[in-house]
């Protein structure tokens, strides 16, 4: 039974970089079989299998969604203390915005470069079919170097806000995105949104205490605040938010 279910979830997510004990107790209490004194032999069984020649990621294996499609190599980026690559980071931004109907807008990770190198004529095209103005947030990852930061807005109160993992202020990237809503708002003639904005640096927020988990900060900084729940995590949760990531991004959504 338990090699029946370990086989359909290396089908489903391309490895075993995401398998907890937990999927396999779990999966064996749904089919009336939840013995906890079978643990050790569960951790036996797993370790078997994955020895196996299932330990091998399967070749070509895909996950897309929209305009989005991940690798292994792209999934692999969530393993251990890989830096995540810009196509998760995409993808995943993409889940949160269909999971608050499109209340929330996620910018694509090459935003802020395209910003920067180009002006607002090169990325206004970007949001040629979208209304900020009607969005309540606005979530932009900001990707410097070697370290992913996020900005966020609020539309209702013209906040400018801006969370980092690290504690590290790069303050030139929100004084470049109140420069791009001033030039949008005159773009779309918002006349109430071309003044008025406040940055603020928010403090107090889950750190990280390595050097390559700011990504996955990032991501769970977006997830919580798209849904209004408090930053509640830790460096110690870190193993498992990468595995949950994994997950509900081959099963193309957020879970509850």
């Amino acid at each position: 039974m338990i090699h029946e279910f370990l086989e359909s979830f290396y089908m489903k997510y391309g490895s075993f970089i995401p398998l907890t004990e937990s999927d396999v107790l779990e999966y064996l209490k749904k089919k009336g079989n939840s013995d906890p004194s079978k643990e050790l032999d569960i951790k036996r069984e797993m370790a078997r299998y994955r020895a196996g020649l299932a330990s091998a990621p399967i070749a070509g294996f895909m996950v897309s969604y929209n305009k989005h499609t991940l690798g292994l190599e792209d999934l692999g980026t969530l393993e251990e203390q890989n830096w995540l690559n810009d196509q998760i980071i995409n993808m995943y931004g993409e889940l949160i915005m269909e999971t608050t109907q499109h209340k929330v807008h996620f910018f694509n990770s090459f935003f802020h470069k395209q910003l920067v190198a180009k002006g607002y004529d090169g990325v206004k095209r970007w949001t040629k079919k979208v209304d900020l103005f009607s969005k309540w947030l606005l979530l932009f990852p900001i990707h410097l170097e070697i370290h992913w930061s996020l900005i966020t807005v609020t539309m209702a109160t013209k906040t400018i806000s801006y969370y980092d993992s690290q504690g590290i202020v790069f303050r030139h990237t929100t004084d470049n995105i109140m420069k791009y809503l001033q030039s949008e708002a005159r773009e779309k003639q918002q006349a109430a949104f071309q003044k008025g904005w406040k940055i603020t640096i928010i403090k107090g927020i889950p750190q990280q205490k390595n050097d390559s988990d700011c990504g996955v900060f990032v991501l769970e900084y977006c997830r919580c605040l798209s849904v209004k729940q408090p930053l509640l995590f830790s460096q110690e949760d870190m193993p498992r938010i990468r595995k949950r990531i994994h997950k509900e991004l081959c099963d193309c959504h957020l879970s509850d």
